[in-house]
């Protein structure tokens, strides 16, 4: 699908690989070579980019996403379909040389995460360096996945020579100096974690050395117990509510669709930050991502607990 010009730009632009996924919610992973019940399952459309594409356009954010090719085949024209049917813009190519690839995500309520299982074949992901730019120019934001590689680095040149901000989800990549080294002179905002499934750390830490390289806010995410926001001029923490947590899939994304939700509306950092956990909360208490309803994310987030120095 080309992109459509006689639309508006969009505002918010996601960059980086899709995939059709699927969730199922376990109470208990089993043990190896034993099998468990799955009591929900949910069928949507990943990576990050895309989850975050789709979860602002059901809250009537303009967006666009430029993405890896898919297959032609059902999974890949249903997934084509999907997206345009969703408003999303995008020039969304097909290719009879890949095969579309398939994500698989388990969530255990015992634990309270998930386990993912996916396909990042070398030949999907540099269909990324011939993929059209030009949904950059005259947008807001720019997301894009520390876990893409150097696929990301042009998109990255683009925003920069256009003058256009950058989202980088860069997870635990701040523990690797020579990613910092490459990718942090582009970066306006960055998404960091340090929860302890993946990496253990101090957010105020994380935080202060990231803001150090130039980055003019960080957000570190230390998932049940909430974020930490970071400028040179102001700390927020926003501590997560207790809720009954069904499915940690896609949190991490809901959280940053929320932020930019509040960033292309011009809130400020405390608003942004209540909104983007109060929206990742309310995830985790689904199967699948959901765009829950705008007033019921504020009031969520309205009443968190929020420290700022």
């Amino acid at each position: 699908m080309p992109i459509d010009g006689g639309k508006s730009k969009p505002d918010v632009v996601c960059f980086g690989m899709v995939t059709p996924a699927m969730v199922l919610v376990v109470e208990e992973m089993p043990s190896w070579n034993t099998g468990a019940i799955w009591s929900q399952g949910q069928t949507f459309i990943s990576d990050d980019a895309a989850i975050i594409a789709i979860l602002l356009r059901k809250w009537d954010v303009q967006t666009g996403l430029i993405c890896t090719t898919l297959g032609d085949d059902d999974a890949g024209r249903d997934t084509v379909k999907q997206l345009e049917d969703l408003g999303i813009q995008g020039e969304f190519r097909l290719s009879s040389d890949i095969t579309t690839p398939f994500e698989l995500n388990v969530s255990d309520r015992k634990r309270g995460g998930r386990t993912y299982f996916w396909k990042r074949e070398p030949k999907i992901l540099e269909t990324l360096d011939k993929a059209d730019l030009s949904l950059i120019k005259g947008s807001k934001l720019l997301y894009l996945d520390w876990y893409d590689g150097d696929h990301i680095m042009r998109a990255l040149k683009e925003a920069r020579n256009l003058g256009v901000p950058v989202y980088l989800n860069i997870e635990h990549g701040h523990e690797d100096p020579d990613f910092l080294a490459r990718y942090a002179p582009y970066i306006s905002i960055c998404q960091a974690v340090t929860d302890a499934s993946q990496l253990k750390g101090n957010a105020y830490e994380v935080a202060s050395n990231l803001l150090e390289l130039g980055i003019d806010t960080v957000l570190v995410t230390m998932a049940d117990q909430g974020c930490l926001a970071a400028t040179r001029l102001q700390t927020i923490r926003v501590h997560a509510p207790i809720v009954d947590t069904l499915d940690g899939c896609a949190a991490g994304a809901t959280f940053s669709a929320g932020f930019q939700y509040g960033f292309i509306k011009k809130w400020d950092l405390e608003h942004c930050l209540r909104f983007a956990v109060a929206a990742a909360s309310l995830q985790c208490t689904v199967a699948g991502p959901t765009a829950f309803p705008l007033a019921d994310v504020e009031l969520l987030g309205a009443s968190l607990d929020v420290e700022v120095s």
